[in-house]
């Protein structure tokens, strides 16, 4: 199997979640044994290749997948997309031509498809969900020591994401001001007045501590030294900071907005994306016994990536034979 994946253009100047899914989903389908090639637009040579695998949905791509439909490669879109009730931000037109030009679709969860097809007038779309996970070593438990060592900071809140105004961290920074708990956020800056923001309107008590490498012992020993780790988005698809947290036994505070309730069910406290609903939630979560060892083997037992990469490849495999 020969495979070309790309996604949108500035994707790597700031490294999330739609990043880390990519990178995993190359990383075990070469595992699994296929042949797997990063996009370069100066040797566009996409005839070579099998199936050409698209990660995010963004304004400014029909013409790609139009070109690559007119050269007779097969495609698959990874959307990374939720669409709530509110559709105006998004190119709806163009997002509806694009799944109309792939070949499959492949959502990270059933709630993601009901989204797509509630709110998209294809004609016809092939949907095979595909799970977003972690690694067995992402549950590897280091120990808040780790993270004691380097930051002088117990009983706090912890955010990991980037900073931007999706990931709602201003909400949740005067959330746990309220709250009188210390808040870190960990991340890449993606919107620096953003970060003032949150660090003015959460007070003394909120720090950014910068990133720290995905995956990394630091990385899962903040997961474990933090009281609750809060991931209050406009809308997560789940979340990959919540799953990682989650199985480390971390109680877990989740936006409602998406299908982290399709990953966590009842292991997560949901809330929505206002101050009084988050400062909610936490104290919910706050006042939950230590997660027991349940949500740890749902997640290694369903969502880790290479289980991921088998579903991908089975995907590959199921387009390439309805084109035969």
């Amino acid at each position: 199997m020969r495979v070309l994946m790309s996604t949108h253009p500035t994707a790597f100047f700031v490294r999330g979640g739609g990043e880390v899914q990519l990178q995993k989903t190359r990383e075990h389908l070469q595992a699994l044994g296929a042949e797997v090639d990063l996009f370069d637009m100066w040797h566009p040579d996409v005839e070579r290749y099998d199936v050409v695998h698209m990660f995010s949905t963004f304004g400014g791509a029909l013409p790609f997948h139009e070109h690559v439909r007119r050269r007779g490669v097969a495609q698959v879109l990874s959307p990374i997309l939720w669409l709530g009730d509110d559709t105006s931000p998004y190119p709806m037109a163009e997002i509806a031509r694009i799944f109309d030009v792939v070949d499959a679709v492949l959502p990270n969860s059933l709630a993601e498809q009901r989204a797509f097809e509630a709110r998209l007038p294809c004609r016809s779309v092939r949907y095979h969900i595909v799970p977003n996970g972690v690694e067995e070593a992402d549950g590897e438990a280091p120990g808040p020591e780790p993270f004691h060592t380097k930051f002088d900071l117990r009983e706090f809140v912890l955010c990991v994401g980037n900073v931007e105004p999706r990931k709602n961290q201003l909400a949740l920074a005067r959330a746990c001001r309220e709250l009188g708990h210390p808040l870190a956020l960990v991340g890449s800056v993606r919107d620096g007045a953003y970060l003032e923001a949150c660090l003015r309107d959460g007070g003394p008590g909120t720090r950014h501590l910068g990133t720290f490498e995905h995956g990394s012992e630091l990385l899962r020993s903040a997961y474990q030294a933090c009281s609750v780790h809060a991931l209050v988005s406009e809308f997560e698809t789940p979340g990959l900071a919540t799953l990682e947290a989650a199985v480390l036994g971390t109680r877990v505070v989740s936006t409602v907005h998406g299908s982290a309730a399709e990953y966590l069910g009842d292991g997560a406290e949901y809330v929505e994306t206002d101050v009084e609903s988050i400062s909610a939630g936490i104290e919910r979560a706050l006042a939950r016994p230590e997660p027991g060892d349940a949500l740890r083997r749902r997640i290694l037992g369903e969502f880790t990536w290479p289980q991921a990469a088998r579903a991908v490849l089975d995907a590959y495999e199921a387009t390439l034979t309805g084109r035969a």
